[in-house]
Protein backbone atom coordinates (compact mmCIF):
# COMPACT_ATOMS: atom_id res chain seq x y z
CA UNK A 1 0.00 0.00 0.00
CA UNK A 2 1.81 3.11 -1.03
CA UNK A 3 2.03 6.37 1.01
CA UNK A 4 -1.26 8.60 -0.70
CA UNK A 5 -3.29 5.53 -0.30
CA UNK A 6 -3.49 6.55 3.44
CA UNK A 7 -4.46 10.32 2.72
CA UNK A 8 -7.18 11.70 3.73
CA UNK A 9 -9.44 12.15 0.94
CA UNK A 10 -10.19 16.12 0.24
CA UNK A 11 -13.04 17.64 3.23
CA UNK A 12 -15.88 18.42 0.89
CA UNK A 13 -18.02 18.64 4.06
CA UNK A 14 -16.60 21.89 5.21
CA UNK A 15 -15.98 23.32 1.69
CA UNK A 16 -19.78 22.43 1.00
CA UNK A 17 -21.05 23.90 4.16
CA UNK A 18 -19.34 26.88 3.35
CA UNK A 19 -20.71 27.06 -0.58
CA UNK A 20 -24.36 27.12 1.67
CA UNK A 21 -23.45 29.91 3.43
CA UNK A 22 -22.44 31.89 0.63
CA UNK A 23 -24.97 30.45 -1.65
CA UNK A 24 -27.61 31.85 1.31
CA UNK A 25 -26.20 35.07 1.35
CA UNK A 26 -25.91 35.79 -2.06
CA UNK A 27 -29.65 34.51 -1.94
CA UNK A 28 -30.73 37.11 0.70
CA UNK A 29 -28.43 40.07 -0.90
CA UNK A 30 -30.16 39.38 -4.33
CA UNK A 31 -33.84 39.25 -2.84
CA UNK A 32 -33.05 42.41 -0.99
CA UNK A 33 -31.86 44.29 -3.64
CA UNK A 34 -34.75 42.48 -5.55
CA UNK A 35 -36.43 44.20 -3.31
CA UNK A 36 -35.40 47.32 -3.50
CA UNK A 37 -35.82 47.85 -7.28
CA UNK A 38 -39.52 48.14 -6.97
CA UNK A 39 -41.45 50.45 -4.72
CA UNK A 40 -43.16 49.21 -1.27
CA UNK A 41 -46.37 50.79 -3.28
CA UNK A 42 -46.11 49.26 -5.69
CA UNK A 43 -45.50 45.46 -4.06
CA UNK A 44 -48.69 46.33 -2.20
CA UNK A 45 -50.57 46.62 -5.25
CA UNK A 46 -48.55 43.84 -6.84
CA UNK A 47 -49.91 41.62 -3.66
CA UNK A 48 -53.23 42.99 -3.70
CA UNK A 49 -53.95 42.14 -7.45
CA UNK A 50 -52.47 38.29 -7.00
CA UNK A 51 -55.05 37.98 -4.24
CA UNK A 52 -57.77 39.26 -6.27
CA UNK A 53 -56.68 36.90 -8.96
CA UNK A 54 -56.60 33.92 -6.35
CA UNK A 55 -60.05 34.56 -4.73
CA UNK A 56 -61.89 34.60 -8.33
CA UNK A 57 -60.09 30.70 -8.56
CA UNK A 58 -57.03 31.44 -10.53
CA UNK A 59 -53.50 29.52 -9.03
CA UNK A 60 -50.49 30.32 -10.14
CA UNK A 61 -48.49 29.58 -11.83
CA UNK A 62 -51.22 29.54 -14.25
CA UNK A 63 -51.83 29.71 -18.12
CA UNK A 64 -52.83 31.79 -20.91
CA UNK A 65 -56.21 30.80 -21.17
CA UNK A 66 -57.06 31.16 -17.62
CA UNK A 67 -55.82 34.82 -17.64
CA UNK A 68 -58.13 34.78 -20.93
CA UNK A 69 -61.05 33.86 -18.80
CA UNK A 70 -60.15 36.12 -15.84
CA UNK A 71 -59.86 38.72 -17.81
CA UNK A 72 -63.79 38.21 -19.63
CA UNK A 73 -64.71 37.79 -15.96
CA UNK A 74 -63.75 40.88 -14.97
CA UNK A 75 -64.18 43.32 -18.36
CA UNK A 76 -67.15 45.37 -16.95
CA UNK A 77 -66.36 45.40 -13.40
CA UNK A 78 -62.90 46.23 -13.07
CA UNK A 79 -61.71 49.39 -14.72
CA UNK A 80 -58.91 48.44 -17.57
CA UNK A 81 -56.50 50.21 -16.08
CA UNK A 82 -56.91 48.06 -12.60
CA UNK A 83 -56.70 44.83 -14.84
CA UNK A 84 -53.89 45.90 -16.80
CA UNK A 85 -52.30 46.27 -13.24
CA UNK A 86 -53.23 42.47 -12.16
CA UNK A 87 -51.87 41.51 -15.67
CA UNK A 88 -48.94 43.30 -14.46
CA UNK A 89 -48.25 41.54 -11.06
CA UNK A 90 -49.22 37.50 -12.73
CA UNK A 91 -47.00 38.36 -15.29
CA UNK A 92 -44.11 39.59 -12.92
CA UNK A 93 -44.84 36.60 -10.38
CA UNK A 94 -43.71 34.46 -13.21
CA UNK A 95 -40.75 36.40 -14.69
CA UNK A 96 -39.16 35.68 -11.49
CA UNK A 97 -39.84 32.24 -10.99
CA UNK A 98 -38.43 31.71 -14.74
CA UNK A 99 -41.69 30.36 -15.69
CA UNK A 100 -43.32 31.29 -19.06
CA UNK A 101 -44.95 34.03 -18.66
CA UNK A 102 -48.44 33.93 -20.45
CA UNK A 103 -49.60 37.23 -20.27
CA UNK A 104 -47.31 37.79 -23.18
CA UNK A 105 -49.14 35.57 -25.14
CA UNK A 106 -50.82 37.31 -28.40
CA UNK A 107 -54.52 36.02 -27.43
CA UNK A 108 -54.39 37.67 -23.73
CA UNK A 109 -52.70 41.05 -25.53
CA UNK A 110 -55.28 41.27 -27.97
CA UNK A 111 -58.14 40.38 -25.54
CA UNK A 112 -56.83 43.08 -23.17
CA UNK A 113 -56.37 45.74 -26.11
CA UNK A 114 -60.37 44.99 -26.78
CA UNK A 115 -61.31 45.30 -22.98
CA UNK A 116 -59.64 48.65 -23.03
CA UNK A 117 -61.22 49.66 -26.25
CA UNK A 118 -64.43 48.55 -25.43
CA UNK A 119 -64.91 50.01 -21.52
CA UNK A 120 -61.87 51.29 -21.05
CA UNK A 121 -62.84 55.47 -19.36
CA UNK A 122 -60.92 58.22 -19.36
CA UNK A 123 -58.28 58.78 -16.02
CA UNK A 124 -60.04 60.49 -13.02
CA UNK A 125 -57.24 63.70 -12.41
CA UNK A 126 -57.44 65.29 -9.08
CA UNK A 127 -58.92 68.97 -8.92
CA UNK A 128 -56.06 71.28 -9.23
CA UNK A 129 -56.46 73.36 -6.46
CA UNK A 130 -55.84 77.09 -7.65
CA UNK A 131 -54.43 80.11 -5.52
CA UNK A 132 -57.81 81.45 -4.38
CA UNK A 133 -59.11 78.00 -2.94
CA UNK A 134 -55.60 77.80 -0.98
CA UNK A 135 -56.26 81.63 0.27
CA UNK A 136 -60.16 80.07 1.29
CA UNK A 137 -58.19 77.34 3.30
CA UNK A 138 -55.75 79.35 5.15
CA UNK A 139 -57.84 81.94 5.99
CA UNK A 140 -60.71 79.13 7.24
CA UNK A 141 -57.41 78.06 9.67
CA UNK A 142 -56.12 80.83 10.88
CA UNK A 143 -60.20 82.09 12.26
CA UNK A 144 -60.37 78.71 14.37
CA UNK A 145 -59.06 79.23 18.01
CA UNK A 146 -54.98 78.51 18.28
CA UNK A 147 -54.24 75.01 19.00
CA UNK A 148 -51.61 72.07 17.41
CA UNK A 149 -53.61 70.88 14.71
CA UNK A 150 -54.50 74.65 13.50
CA UNK A 151 -50.69 75.38 13.39
CA UNK A 152 -50.30 71.77 11.21
CA UNK A 153 -52.91 72.16 8.92
CA UNK A 154 -52.08 75.51 7.85
CA UNK A 155 -48.47 74.47 7.55
CA UNK A 156 -49.50 70.89 5.49
CA UNK A 157 -51.46 73.03 2.98
CA UNK A 158 -48.46 75.86 2.46
CA UNK A 159 -45.73 73.07 2.20
CA UNK A 160 -48.18 70.61 0.37
CA UNK A 161 -49.14 73.62 -2.39
CA UNK A 162 -45.58 75.60 -2.63
CA UNK A 163 -43.42 72.26 -2.24
CA UNK A 164 -45.81 70.62 -4.83
CA UNK A 165 -45.62 67.24 -2.79
CA UNK A 166 -46.96 63.94 -2.97
CA UNK A 167 -48.65 62.97 -0.53
CA UNK A 168 -46.03 60.05 0.37
CA UNK A 169 -43.45 62.77 0.18
CA UNK A 170 -45.27 64.94 2.59
CA UNK A 171 -45.98 62.53 5.19
CA UNK A 172 -42.06 61.49 5.19
CA UNK A 173 -40.49 64.55 5.70
CA UNK A 174 -38.60 64.29 9.01
CA UNK A 175 -36.31 67.07 10.93
CA UNK A 176 -33.53 66.00 9.48
CA UNK A 177 -34.46 66.21 5.98
CA UNK A 178 -34.99 70.44 7.05
CA UNK A 179 -31.98 72.71 5.84
CA UNK A 180 -32.53 75.89 7.18
CA UNK A 181 -31.04 78.83 4.87
CA UNK A 182 -31.04 83.00 5.71
CA UNK A 183 -33.46 82.99 2.31
CA UNK A 184 -35.60 79.75 3.29
CA UNK A 185 -35.92 76.41 3.50
CA UNK A 186 -34.28 73.58 1.46
CA UNK A 187 -35.88 70.19 2.18
CA UNK A 188 -34.12 67.01 1.43
CA UNK A 189 -36.03 64.13 0.10
CA UNK A 190 -34.18 60.69 0.66
CA UNK A 191 -36.32 59.06 -1.71
CA UNK A 192 -39.20 60.24 -4.90
CA UNK A 193 -41.44 58.58 -6.93
CA UNK A 194 -39.32 60.43 -9.80
CA UNK A 195 -36.01 59.35 -7.83
CA UNK A 196 -36.02 55.94 -7.57
CA UNK A 197 -32.35 55.33 -7.45
CA UNK A 198 -32.32 57.45 -4.04
CA UNK A 199 -29.84 60.04 -5.77
CA UNK A 200 -31.49 62.85 -3.94
CA UNK A 201 -33.63 65.58 -4.31
CA UNK A 202 -34.13 68.50 -3.26
CA UNK A 203 -37.20 71.34 -2.33
CA UNK A 204 -36.69 74.67 -2.17
CA UNK A 205 -38.98 77.05 -0.48
CA UNK A 206 -38.07 80.55 -0.08
CA UNK A 207 -39.16 83.11 2.57
CA UNK A 208 -42.72 85.40 2.14
CA UNK A 209 -45.10 87.79 3.65
CA UNK A 210 -45.75 85.86 6.82
CA UNK A 211 -49.32 84.82 6.36
CA UNK A 212 -48.94 82.51 3.21
CA UNK A 213 -45.23 81.59 3.61
CA UNK A 214 -44.94 78.07 4.04
CA UNK A 215 -41.24 78.18 5.64
CA UNK A 216 -42.74 80.46 8.49
CA UNK A 217 -46.26 78.07 8.90
CA UNK A 218 -43.35 74.97 8.85
CA UNK A 219 -41.45 77.03 11.28
CA UNK A 220 -44.33 77.82 13.78
CA UNK A 221 -45.40 74.49 13.55
CA UNK A 222 -42.21 72.46 14.90
CA UNK A 223 -41.93 75.73 17.58
CA UNK A 224 -45.59 75.31 19.08
CA UNK A 225 -45.67 71.31 18.84
CA UNK A 226 -41.79 71.58 20.48
CA UNK A 227 -40.69 68.90 17.48
CA UNK A 228 -36.60 68.74 17.37
CA UNK A 229 -36.66 65.00 15.92
CA UNK A 230 -38.27 62.80 13.68
CA UNK A 231 -41.43 62.88 11.44
CA UNK A 232 -42.82 66.73 10.59
CA UNK A 233 -46.05 66.22 10.17
CA UNK A 234 -47.82 63.93 13.11
CA UNK A 235 -51.61 62.43 13.84
CA UNK A 236 -53.07 64.78 16.60
CA UNK A 237 -55.76 63.12 18.37
CA UNK A 238 -59.02 64.62 19.90
CA UNK A 239 -57.66 66.09 22.46
CA UNK A 240 -54.86 68.02 20.61
CA UNK A 241 -52.64 66.00 21.43
CA UNK A 242 -49.46 65.27 19.15
CA UNK A 243 -48.60 61.43 18.38
CA UNK A 244 -44.96 60.36 18.17
CA UNK A 245 -46.03 58.11 14.95
CA UNK A 246 -46.26 59.99 11.25
CA UNK A 247 -49.30 60.94 9.36
CA UNK A 248 -50.44 57.96 7.16
CA UNK A 249 -50.76 59.42 3.42
CA UNK A 250 -54.79 59.05 3.07
CA UNK A 251 -54.78 61.26 6.06
CA UNK A 252 -53.84 64.02 3.44
CA UNK A 253 -56.56 63.66 1.52
CA UNK A 254 -58.50 63.19 4.71
CA UNK A 255 -57.33 67.02 5.57
CA UNK A 256 -57.95 68.57 2.12
CA UNK A 257 -61.74 66.85 1.88
CA UNK A 258 -62.62 67.96 5.18
CA UNK A 259 -61.20 71.75 4.52
CA UNK A 260 -62.92 71.76 0.84
CA UNK A 261 -66.25 70.97 2.92
CA UNK A 262 -65.23 73.93 5.78
CA UNK A 263 -65.08 76.06 2.82
CA UNK A 264 -67.68 75.00 0.90
CA UNK A 265 -66.19 73.80 -2.31
CA UNK A 266 -68.47 72.33 -4.79
CA UNK A 267 -65.59 69.69 -6.06
CA UNK A 268 -65.03 67.93 -3.12
CA UNK A 269 -65.18 64.50 -4.79
CA UNK A 270 -62.65 65.58 -6.85
CA UNK A 271 -59.92 66.82 -4.36
CA UNK A 272 -56.77 64.37 -3.47
CA UNK A 273 -53.25 64.80 -2.36
CA UNK A 274 -52.36 65.28 -5.89
CA UNK A 275 -54.47 68.41 -6.05
CA UNK A 276 -51.36 70.18 -4.76
CA UNK A 277 -49.03 68.65 -7.11
CA UNK A 278 -51.72 69.36 -10.11
CA UNK A 279 -52.37 72.88 -8.60
CA UNK A 280 -48.88 74.54 -7.84
CA UNK A 281 -47.96 73.65 -11.79
CA UNK A 282 -51.38 75.18 -13.44
CA UNK A 283 -50.89 78.39 -11.10
CA UNK A 284 -47.73 78.94 -12.05
CA UNK A 285 -48.53 77.95 -15.81
CA UNK A 286 -51.44 80.89 -15.69
CA UNK A 287 -48.73 83.43 -14.05
CA UNK A 288 -46.44 82.79 -16.82
CA UNK A 289 -43.93 81.55 -14.44
CA UNK A 290 -40.73 79.91 -16.78
CA UNK A 291 -41.34 76.17 -17.73
CA UNK A 292 -37.97 75.20 -16.00
CA UNK A 293 -38.94 77.04 -12.96
CA UNK A 294 -42.13 75.04 -12.54
CA UNK A 295 -40.43 71.22 -13.74
CA UNK A 296 -37.75 72.52 -11.00
CA UNK A 297 -40.27 73.34 -8.40
CA UNK A 298 -42.11 69.84 -9.12
CA UNK A 299 -38.67 67.67 -9.52
CA UNK A 300 -40.22 66.38 -12.78
CA UNK A 301 -38.63 64.20 -14.94
CA UNK A 302 -40.52 64.34 -17.90
CA UNK A 303 -40.75 67.38 -20.09
CA UNK A 304 -43.72 66.13 -21.12
CA UNK A 305 -45.60 65.81 -17.88
CA UNK A 306 -44.20 68.87 -17.03
CA UNK A 307 -46.13 70.75 -20.88
CA UNK A 308 -49.75 68.77 -19.90
CA UNK A 309 -50.00 71.16 -16.82
CA UNK A 310 -49.24 74.10 -18.51
CA UNK A 311 -51.20 73.61 -21.01
CA UNK A 312 -54.44 72.54 -18.58
CA UNK A 313 -53.23 76.40 -17.10
CA UNK A 314 -53.53 78.18 -20.13
CA UNK A 315 -55.76 76.02 -22.04
CA UNK A 316 -58.40 79.27 -21.34
CA UNK A 317 -55.94 81.82 -21.76
CA UNK A 318 -53.90 80.53 -24.53
CA UNK A 319 -56.61 79.60 -27.06
CA UNK A 320 -57.14 80.48 -30.57
CA UNK A 321 -60.83 81.11 -29.98
CA UNK A 322 -59.84 84.50 -28.14
CA UNK A 323 -57.93 86.09 -30.88
CA UNK A 324 -60.80 84.91 -33.40
CA UNK A 325 -63.46 86.29 -30.91
CA UNK A 326 -61.57 89.64 -30.65
CA UNK A 327 -61.71 89.40 -34.95
CA UNK A 328 -64.69 88.80 -35.10
CA UNK A 329 -66.17 91.29 -32.60
CA UNK A 330 -64.37 94.12 -34.65
CA UNK A 331 -65.60 92.86 -37.65
CA UNK A 332 -69.38 93.02 -36.01
CA UNK A 333 -69.04 96.47 -34.70
CA UNK A 334 -71.46 99.33 -37.16
CA UNK A 335 -69.52 101.25 -39.60
CA UNK A 336 -69.43 105.06 -38.86
CA UNK A 337 -71.52 105.50 -42.27
CA UNK A 338 -73.83 102.36 -41.04
CA UNK A 339 -74.98 103.90 -37.73
CA UNK A 340 -75.79 107.84 -39.13
CA UNK A 341 -77.76 105.82 -42.10
CA UNK A 342 -79.51 103.65 -39.36
CA UNK A 343 -79.84 106.53 -37.25
CA UNK A 344 -82.22 108.18 -39.96
CA UNK A 345 -84.13 105.70 -40.98
CA UNK A 346 -85.25 105.35 -37.75
CA UNK A 347 -85.98 108.97 -37.22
Amino acid sequence: MNENSHKKPPDLTLRNEGSAVSIHMESEALRHYLQAATTDNTRKAYRSAIRQFEKWGGRLPTDRDTVVRYLLSKAKSLNSRTLNLHLTAIGQWHHYQGITDPVRDPLVRKTMDGIRRTHGQPKRKAKALRLEHIAQMVKHLQRLPDCNKKYRDIAMVLTGFFGAFRRSELVAIRVSDLIWEPEGLIIKMPRSKTDQEAEGLMRALPFGDVAVCPVQALKSWLEEAEIREGPVFRPVNRWDQIQPRPLTPSSINDLLKALGKACDFDFIHELSSHSFRRGLSTSAARERIDFELIKKQGGWRSDATVWAYVEEGQQLSENAAVVLMEKLQALMKPEPNQEHSTGAIIE
